[in-house]
This record gives structure tokens, sequence and C-alpha cells, in this order.
């Protein structure tokens, strides 16, 4: 309609009035309510030596982190001096984050502390200030900002670090499984993939807080995808030849014991007849892991631990025993005082962190240390496996 018809008056009104044409729209509807966020699935837990008299700090970060390494001043630095260290750990059930700040110091892991904890998993480092430098079998690995270091906990190794900022993962032996054949022990990897994965971590870091329980699941498998990705790109990094000779047949070992761990005949004489191998290369391959029935006991040990740490599962401590493979109530009990430092029921009834995403609230100062103990060894053990 032109300008100059639509300000005529209308008929219907009277001299003079102008009649204004109105558009009708539609009317916005409001969306509908948005659910509430869920609540967040994790808690950190959370220690510091910040609060201790400087002369008790560094013995204070040596029983925390005892499990895996034990820890040494430089030469020219004394405990008097302080050791001032922060550390806070993020469990999303398949993988432990952890965040850590430190001064410098020497480490290690030793053959006889790899025998005296089955803690066997995968170790990613992630520098994001300080050098750190750490030999396996002769072969050094140098970690800086903008590179990530892999290596395993199952085997030993020592090294140094300056004053340091870390971001660190544990993920379970076997959540690596489909590339088993291809990961090397202590490597360095840089170049795009790995970039791209440093800054998946920093942006999942930012987010830790909010996760919720459905978001935990995807981030590990995102993480796993991603750090094989990065071990497929570096196929130039090799391990000692002896090492990566045996690496393949542990890995097959490995997921054969975790999916018949309540078969009764799971001997050496089935894993040797199943998997092809002789009994000398089989005890060989674990001879650093007490031998191959310890082995495959303290995995059932684990399995049975989670199971009685499970507030869901209500069955009797004999059933689950027995689930695990042991065929004595008395024996399950002893070997499992032995490798905990407490007994079934105490373990059932005693109130621990959960090993799987939930809500866990920082544990009292005493209990810490155990506590961050608990969650590297039941990392990817459930009453499933």
């Amino acid at each position: 309609m032109p300008d100059d018809e639509r300000s005529r008056p209308s008929p219907a009104q009277p001299d003079g009035a102008v009649h204004i044409e109105r558009r009708r729209f539609p009317r916005e509807t409001k969306p509908p309510d948005e659910r509430p966020a869920p609540p967040p699935a994790l808690e950190p837990l959370r220690f510091s030596t910040r609060g201790l008299e400087p002369e008790q700090q560094l013995a204070a970060w040596q029983a925390y982190v005892g499990p895996l390494v034990d820890i040494r001043l430089p030469d020219n630095s004394t405990p008097d001096a302080g050791f001032k260290a922060d550390h806070a750990a993020w469990n999303l059930g398949g993988m432990l984050i952890v965040q850590q700040s430190t001064p410098a110091h020497s480490y290690i892991r030793s053959e006889a502390k790899v025998r005296s904890n089955l803690i066997d998993h995968w170790h990613i480092s992630i520098l994001r200030s300080g050098r750190t430098w750490t030999e396996v079998d002769g072969h050094v690995s140098h970690g800086e900002p903008g590179k990530m270091e892999l290596r395993t906990l199952g085997h030993p190794f020592r090294g140094r670090s300056t004053d340091a900022q870390t971001l660190s993962l544990y993920l379970p032996r076997e959540l690596l499984y489909s590339s088993s054949s291809e990961i090397r022990n202590n490597i360095t990897l840089s170049g795009t993939p790995t970039k791209l994965l440093i800054d998946y971590l920093v942006g999942v870091e930012a987010k830790l807080a909010e996760l919720a329980d459905g978001d935990l699941s995807h981030v590990v498998q995102t993480v796993r995808d991603m750090i094989l990705t990065c071990v497929a790109s570096s196929a130039a990094y090799s391990s000692p030849p002896e090492q990566h000779s045996s690496l393949p047949l542990k890995e097959r070992v490995h997921r054969f014991v975790q999916h018949n761990l309540m078969s009764p005949d799971l001997t050496t004489e089935r894993l040797c007849k199943e998997l092809g191998v002789s009994r000398t290369r089989l005890y060989q391959a674990f001879e650093p892991d007490g031998g191959v029935h310890h082995y495959i006991q303290r995995r059932r040990l684990l399995s049975a631990h989670a199971a009685l740490c499970d507030a869901a599962n209500r069955q009797q401590i004999i059933d689950i025993a027995f689930a695990a493979g042991f065929s004595s109530a008395a024996h399950f009990s002893r070997a499992f005082s032995k490798e905990f430092g407490y007994s079934p029921r105490e373990a059932r009834n005693v109130a621990v962190p959960p090993y799987l995403a939930h809500a866990v609230a920082p544990a009292p100062e005493g209990e810490r240390a155990h506590s961050f103990d608990k969650w590297l060894r039941m990392l990817g053990h459930n009453h499933e496996s």
C-alpha cells in the first residue's frame, strides 16, 4: 500500500482521524523453564605442606607420595629450608587427574617399590613450568613445557626435577589396550596431536568442579583416544629391545587374567596353554611382579577390595572372596590383610573415598595420603572385572 494511502482518513473514522495499520506478529513464546544443572560429580582430594613447619614439610610430602616414588632433596638443600608442595587429585573413575607444584628434588621408583605394590598404571605428565630428566634402563626422557611424557609405573625409573608445576594423568593399564604394542615406555611426545591433547586437558581442568556424572566417561574416552593418536604419530620412538619384546606378552596376560579372575583354574599352566608361551618365558616376564602366581593373587585382591568398598554391593564377604577366585575364607582374609594392612571387614565398614566418580569430600589431614594410595590401587578395578 502506498504511503499516502496509509495516512488517508478511514470512512469509518471521524474527519481528521488517522487510521494506523497495525502489523500483527506472533507472540513470543517463553522457552520452557530450563532444568537445573546436575550437581557436580567430583571434589578434589587436596594436600599441601604449606601449613606445616618448614622442617616437617619434606617428611610429610615423602609420606604422601610414598606409594609412587621416594623423594630426596638436591645435594645443596637441607630439610630445614622447607619443602612447599601442593597436590590436588580428581578421580574420574577411569582416570585420575592430578595438579601438582613442587620445589626441586630427585625421585626414584625402585624395583623393590614396584614389587611391593601393584600400581602399574600409565603416567602421563605435562609440565607447565620447570624441567625434568627421567631415566629408564639407560634411556633419559627430557620433560619441558609444551611436551608430554608417558611412562608405566610397572617399571623402575629415577630422575630429577627443577621447581615445577605439573598436570598429570594416571590411567589403568588396560585402558590403552588397543594399541599396547605401539606404546613404548618413558617417551616424550610433541607435535600437533600432543598440543591438541594438552589444550583439551587444560579445558577439562578448568571445568573439573563443574563436571556432572554423565560427563566423566566421555572425558575419559576422549582423553584415551587422543593419547593413542599421539602415540601413533610418534612411531619413531622405541624402547630397549628386551623391554619391547616382553611388553605384548604382559599385556595379553593382564587382559586374560582380568577376564578370568573368577575362574578356579586360573593357573600358570592354563596361561601357558591359552597364550601359547613357555613357563620360562612367562616367569621371566613377571619376575619384576613377584611371579605369575603372586600377580594373579594381587589382581584378585584388588577386585575383592573394590567390591567391599562399593556401598551398593551387599554380598557377604565370603561370597565376594569366592567371586574373586579364592576358595578359602581363611586364605582370603590372611592375604587381604597382608596386602592392604586391614581386614576385609574393616574395608567394608570404614568409610573411604570411592574409587569411582562420586562427590568426595576432602579427607582429614591424617587420612589424605592413605586415601590417595587407595585411589591409585583401585583405579581401573571393580567387582565386575
